[in-house]
């Protein structure tokens, strides 16, 4: 299932790419585009400006997570839509745009693990019509490296035959065969971006979001980058003790058996919290479907017409299955960046590298590690925490992958 989801931010900046954190020149890439966008309406059937060149049909954004790839596809989307062609943030464009109210900027978020060919074939057709408000038709794709196969063809016919006014931004990790198809990839603009440093980072939730100084500094540092990571960690507590017990980890692996238990720990912790992100949502969506099949009705033909919904609820629950297990894996791998985080900060401690630490509020605890640990075995376990990363993104199965990782990190 895809929908069309809000823009949640804490304030709106004046400017629609001020969301953006340590991005300058991908900035500057897609405010030519804006611009280039306005003079393209503008010159309408007439020769193309000499500017034409800084605007594209397709693009693809790209980078670590963090890094704001649905940010920026989301502003340029904004920007497009701005009447008055430069992401002003204040015009009914800009604004509808940001709120996810347009109607002619569809916002593509996979609920579950990956688009289907249905989908995608809908919302191509849906791209295609001409744009309501005479601007642009705008598809949104974020984790476009969910898209099955046979949806990544779909897709790609769209993008080799574009209707005239109908932009795709695609967000993916990296333009590697195995998150976006070369041929799509070849047809697209990329815009790469990279993890922001900790000190833009911690600027913002200072500055945009009224957090303390010293809490934004430790957030940012403690979220490797992740803008939305350190607000959570600046501003809700059971993020700060979650992390806590993620952190306590090296520490309790001391036997075979405290291996399996912090893996059954790690796993239970990550399904509750994916329980908790769903569980309103699940609900609601019953609620709806139940209401819209006539739930509770009375009277010739109810018997009949509930026999008939059977279909469609378990489709529901199939839905609601996929998009659990992959919030599960998404809090899952949250916690995996923590751990690696902290065989990193070790690691680092061992070298007396000059580099800052990632965990701050532990430094004695890595310090402790680095001066019983080889930095060889440090990396060992380091590795261990990206390859059970690696693992559970090939599919195999959390708790496998999980119980490996245990085993390697206490083998060091």
């Amino acid at each position: 299932m895809t929908t069309a989801t809000d823009v949640t931010t804490v304030s709106m900046p004046a400017d629609v790419f001020a969301d953006l954190v340590g991005q300058d020149e991908a900035v500057q890439t897609l405010r030519r585009a804006a611009a280039a966008a306005g003079e393209l309406l503008a010159a309408g059937d007439g020769d193309p400006p000499p500017s034409a060149g800084a605007m594209t049909h397709a693009w693809i954004f790209t980078g670590p997570p963090g890094s704001g790839r649905s940010v920026a596809a989301r502003a340029l989307a904004a920007a497009l839509q701005c009447l008055h062609g430069q992401g002003c943030g204040r015009c009914a464009g800009c604004h509808t745009t940001r709120a996810g109210t347009h109607a002619d900027v569809r916002f593509v978020v996979p609920d579950g693990l990956s688009i289907s060919v249905g989908e995608m074939r809908a919302l191509v057709l849906r791209a295609a019509s001409t744009p309501s408000a005479g601007r642009w038709q705008v598809l949104v794709i974020e984790d476009a490296d969910r898209l099955t196969e046979a949806a990544g063809n779909a897709l790609l016919k769209a993008i080799e035959e574009p209707p005239p006014r109908t932009v795709f931004l695609l967000c993916t990790p990296s333009t590697h065969p195995d998150d976006i198809s070369v041929t799509i990839r070849s047809r697209c603009r990329v815009v790469s971006l990279r993890q922001p440093p900790a000190e833009a980072v911690a600027q913002v939730l200072a500055e945009r979001d009224g957090v303390p100084a010293e809490t934004a500094t430790w957030a940012a540092a403690a979220a490797q980058g992740h803008v939305g990571r350190a607000r959570r960690l600046a501003q809700d507590q059971q993020a700060r003790e979650r992390r806590e017990a993620v952190l306590a980890v090296p520490r309790r692996l001391t036997t075979v058996g405290a291996c399996f238990d912090a893996a059954s720990a790690l796993i239970a912790a990550a399904e509750a919290e994916a329980e908790a992100a769903v569980a309103d949502v699940d609900a609601a969506e019953r609620t709806a479907l139940q209401t819209a099949l006539g739930a509770g009705g009375t009277g010739r033909g109810a018997a009949s017409a509930a026999r008939g919904t059977a279909g469609q609820i378990k489709e529901l629950e199939r839905r609601q299955k996929s998009r659990a297990t992959r919030a599960q894996r998404d809090a899952l791998d949250r916690a995996l960046v923590d751990l690696a985080g902290f065989y990193r900060d070790v690691l680092v401690s061992a070298l007396r590298a000059p580099v800052a630490p990632v965990h701050t509020d532990i430094a004695g605890l890595t310090g402790a590690a680095a001066e019983k640990w080889t930095a060889e075995s440090a990396l060992r376990r380091l590795e261990a925490v990206l390859s059970c990363r690696e693992a559970i993104t090939g599919n195999v199965k959390p708790r496998i992958a999980v119980e490996a990782m245990m085993l390697s990190l206490w083998r060091g």
